[in-house]
């Protein structure tokens, strides 16, 4: 099984958002020394609790410090920038970083409305032409503009001698079409959907038109993992998560709370309760209980890959987490 990391660089009650980002340069770090495929790591925009706002900065940080593992964003948010210049921004990453570079594509805000009208004035507007924005985008990678297009005279320099792979997100059948339509690679987002991702996921894969830089369907699945020695530990550790969740829904949230705030928050019955919630989306356990439930998880959708997001108050414990899961299943 191919594992790779998702971070969305979240930030720790009483720690700040420099702490978080130097956490992720150092989780890509150990998860290159540990053998996952690929490193992503968000964009979000005035979201309590969340550290990265722009992603190629961090990943040209983060590529500077390491050697081989692939680099993308999860995902550039295309409704708020011109195709041109996502192009221009990750053609210069994979100048820097030779064949470790992907460009995940998402149509989310990422953030606050306030945020998204900040940031591109009409997002509606635009998120109904990410369609188009997408097609774009891709003539620009690709550099197959048809002869009469005006763009077919320009090229987002500097031109890598291997492009960046692009990958549609999402969590709908709008995003498995548009990647199935386009002949790009696909990631369903299972740790935050609520509709039927196998199904989704599986129209993709069977409606998929190969294009010039992706003759077979490939897909990503990502997933919400806690893992501890133990159970009973793994279960303590995803409480601080689920406040922090719970509080951000209310437009309470900060940064991720401690397990001792959790347990201030949350009766002995309220934990039991919320963790059994937890685990109808996220997988949380010890390592065995873990490879049990990502191989099952890949067998259902029929994956190529397993992406990993979690969070937890300790950034130790985030890379212990990551950590147990490698040497189960990466290292057999």
């Amino acid at each position: 099984m191919k594992l790779s990391i998702l971070d969305q660089s979240p930030i720790s009650s009483g720690k700040r958002a420099q702490d978080a980002l130097q956490a992720s340069m150092q989780l890509a770090r150990e998860g290159e020394k540990l053998g996952y495929t690929r490193y992503w790591i968000a964009e979000h925009h005035n979201f309590s609790g969340l550290s990265c706002s722009a992603p190629e900065v961090m990943l040209s940080y983060i590529g500077a410090n390491t050697e081989k593992i692939r680099l993308g964003a999860g995902a550039v948010l295309l409704p708020h920038y011109k195709p041109y210049r996502v192009a221009e921004t990750y053609n210069m990453l994979a100048t820097l970083f030779p064949d470790r570079i992907d460009l995940g594509i998402g149509r989310a805000p990422g953030g606050s409305a306030e945020a998204s009208i900040a940031l591109s004035d009409n997002y509606l507007e635009n998120v109904r032409r990410v369609p188009e924005l997408t097609k774009q985008l891709l003539h620009f990678l690709r550099n197959d503009f048809p002869n009469d297009d005006m763009f077919s005279k320009i090229q987002p320099s500097p031109v890598p001698d291997i492009t960046p792979v692009p990958w549609i997100l999402g969590t709908s059948q709008k995003s498995a079409d548009l990647a199935s339509e386009y002949g790009t690679a696909y990631a369903f987002g299972h740790f935050m959907s609520e509709k039927l991702g196998p199904e989704i996921v599986a129209s993709y894969q069977k409606t998929f038109i190969p294009s010039v830089s992706l003759k077979k369907a490939k897909t990503i699945v990502a997933v919400s993992v806690i893992c501890a020695e133990t159970t009973d530990q793994a279960e303590e550790l995803a409480l601080p998560g689920i406040l922090w969740r719970k509080q951000n829904a209310s437009g309470e949230g900060n940064g991720v709370p401690t397990i001792d705030e959790a347990h201030r928050s949350f009766s002995i019955e309220e934990r039991k309760q919320f963790i059994s919630e937890a685990k109808r989306k996220m997988i949380i356990g010890n390592p065995q209980e873990v490879k049990k439930e990502l191989y099952r998880l890949q067998e259902t959708y029929k994956a190529d890959e397993i992406m990993i997001v979690t969070i937890t108050n300790s950034y130790e414990d985030r890379l212990k987490s990551y950590e147990l899961v490698a040497k189960q299943i990466l290292s057999t």
